[in-house]
């Protein structure tokens, strides 16, 4: 017999396709699970084709065609352009039949005026704050001033407009209640973290090797923001400090591969460094249980210090040492299961990997302490509070609404 439905939820994500993007997918899953019929609304891109509609373990996707942008104006015509088709589809799917909550994955942050039909129907709102979109955009382009202000206000303005807001760390839901206004009952913290029963280390995969005696592996976005220009520039210092006995794999996609392959050949790493792609679950825990050494090249910056990189607690996940640089969140996702640099700058952290990959013991017991602090990291963790959320929207008087503590006090707001 099949069990009564919580009601109908719409889940919008612009800024990565489904279910490549791993938090909204988990997130989907597991409402499915708990007796809510979900429908994603994503982009697609002409790069990464995928059907307009299918139905995936239970969740029903549809896709709206979507072209990346290319500088700050390429946003504004990107993110203009998601609107109107979301609101487009969204109408279309509210006129088929309500929804009673709509969740909407930030970046963009004004995802959610994209599904005011729905409002107006009577549906809950859901802002799930994924990235900092005023620190991102400062992150790239260097600059505050009128834009930085304009979407500091947007920030404000969707969060007030929400129910829920759902921060994937401590420091930002600090920045939910002091800059964004939010009440902190109405906060709630679902990490970033791998689902521990599908994300599980596999036999190792010598033939990744290429013949050498090291396998090193980047896994994540490939953004301005996320730092492969620093991890092929680290990997052209490691070659000064030892013999060239190393393979790197990155996996991912994102605006900068192209560009990062032609620095890659500028320095002489053509060889050794090989551009994967996006690949599915199966092949990223073959190249990961493979890695010795994985790489968190993310810069500083008022994005990624107070960001929880979801590779982090993936890299844990499979039993990997870290070479990362320094930042706050960071920090406190994998605490003494990471090596940092001394500095930010890519010879530190070529430094860095060296030192890893001359101490094996090191190694081993970094990873034995990453798959310890990842439980507490992990998506189990984090789905009983995103599913005590949903029992509060449902209605059920039962649900603690919970909320996971970081290890250590979250950092300053910024802005």
């Amino acid at each position: 017999m099949t069990a009564p439905s919580r009601g109908r939820l719409l889940l919008i994500s612009e800024n990565a396709p489904l279910p490549q993007d791993r938090r909204v997918w988990n997130e989907a899953r597991a409402l499915v699970g708990a007796g809510w019929e979900v429908t994603i609304v994503c982009a697609v891109t002409a790069d990464r084709p995928q059907p307009a509609m299918e139905t995936l373990e239970g969740v029903e996707i549809h896709r709206y065609p979507l072209r990346p942008a290319e500088g700050a104006l390429g946003y504004a015509r990107e993110y203009g352009q998601a609107l109107w088709r979301i609101r487009r589809l969204v109408r279309k799917l509210q006129r088929q039949r309500p929804f009673d909550v709509v969740h909407a994955a930030s970046p963009p942050d004004f995802l959610l005026l994209a599904a005011l039909a729905a409002r107006r129907g009577g549906a809950r709102l859901v802002f799930d704050h994924h990235d900092l979109t005023p620190e991102l955009f400062r992150s790239r382009y260097g600059r505050a001033g009128l834009p930085y202000r304009v979407l500091l206000a947007i920030e404000r303005r969707t969060m007030r407009a929400a129910d829920v807001v759902i921060s994937t760390n401590d420091s930002y839901r600090r920045i939910a209640i002091e800059r964004g206004g939010v009440a902190p009952e109405d906060v709630f913290v679902v990490r970033n973290g791998p689902d521990l029963e599908r994300f599980r280390p596999v036999a190792a995969d010598p033939d990744l090797r290429r013949g050498r005696r090291y396998l090193l592996a980047y896994l994540g976005m490939m953004g301005r923001q996320d730092g492969i220009d620093h991890a092929l520039r680290a990997l052209a210092s490691l070659r000064g400090l030892r013999e060239d006995d190393w393979h790197a794999v990155f996996i991912g996609e994102g605006e900068v591969r192209e560009e990062m392959e032609v620095l890659a050949l500028e320095l002489g790493l053509a060889e050794q460094v090989e551009f994967a792609g996006w690949r599915d679950d199966d092949d990223i825990r073959r190249i990961l249980s493979t890695a010795d050494v994985c790489l968190a090249p993310d810069p500083p910056s008022p994005l990624n210090d107070t960001s929880t990189m979801i590779k982090i607690p993936e890299y844990m996940a499979m039993g990997c040492a870290i070479a990362s640089y320094d930042l706050a969140e960071t920090r406190i996702s994998a605490g003494p299961a990471a090596a940092y640099a001394r500095t930010p700058t890519p010879a530190d952290l070529g430094a860095c990997v060296q030192e890893l990959l001359e101490d094996p013991a090191l190694r081993e017991e970094m990873a034995e302490l990453g798959q310890e602090r990842v439980i507490d990291l992990s998506w189990q963790r984090s789905e009983a509070v995103l599913l005590d959320v949903y029992g509060r929207l449902a209605g059920d008087a039962t649900s603690p609404l919970s909320r996971i503590e970081s290890p250590t006090e979250p950092v300053r707001v910024p802005g």
